[in-house]
C-alpha cells in the first residue's frame, strides 16, 4: 500500500505533469526514493493510482536502468560503459571495483552497503570516463577516486 507520504508527493507530480500516466517516471522515482527500490507490490499500488495496468507500469519501470526492482545496497555505484567511456578505461574502473568490493558487477556487497551496476550511458561524454555514486554523477573517475569514493561515499561531490 502507499503511503499518506506517497501519495501526496505522487499527486504533487501529477500536478506537473500532462495527466496521471504521464507522471508514471517520476511516481517511480518517489517510492524508490522511499522504499530504496519499486517491489512488485509498489507496482501493484501504484499503477491504479496512475490509471495503468500493473503490466505497463512495469513496462516502464524495468525499461529505465535506474528504476530498482530489486534490494540494493546503501550506496549505488553505477559505472558508464558507453563506448566512449569503455574507450577511456571504464572497464577497468569496473574491474577495480569488483576487485575491491568482492562482488562482480550486478551484485550487493554482503554487508549490503554497496551494489555494483554496470550503466550503459549516463549522458556525460566530455568527463569520461563517468560514474554515478548514488545520485551524484562523477567525472574524469581514476582508480585512485575509486578507492576514495569507497572510503566515503558520503562525500562525492558533483
Amino acid at each position: 500500500m502507499l503511503s499518506e507520504v506517497e501519495k501526496r508527493e505522487v499527486e504533487e507530480e501529477i500536478a506537473h505533469s500532462h495527466g496521471r500516466r504521464a507522471a508514471c517516471i517520476g511516481a517511480l522515482k518517489i517510492v524508490q526514493a522511499h522504499r530504496g527500490y519499486v517491489s512488485d507490490e509498489a507496482i501493484q499500488d501504484l499503477a491504479p493510482f496512475l490509471e495503468m495496468t500493473p503490466d505497463e507500469l512495469e513496462g516502464v519501470a524495468t525499461f529505465y536502468s535506474l528504476i530498482f526492482r530489486h534490494a540494493v545496497g546503501r550506496h549505488v555505484l553505477k559505472v558508464c560503459d558507453s563506448v566512449v567511456c569503455w574507450s577511456l578505461g571504464s572497464e577497468s574502473l569496473l574491474q577495480h571495483l569488483e576487485q575491491r568490493l568482492e562482488v562482480k558487477a550486478g551484485g550487493t556487497t554482503p554487508d549490503g552497503r554497496f551494489t555494483l551496476l554496470r550503466i550503459c550511458c549516463l549522458g556525460d561524454c566530455d568527463y569520461a570516463p563517468v560514474m554515478m555514486v548514488d545520485d551524484r554523477q562523477v567525472r574524469n573517475v581514476t582508480p585512485a577516486m575509486l578507492d576514495q569514493i569507497l572510503q566515503n561515499p558520503e562525500a562525492v561531490e558533483e
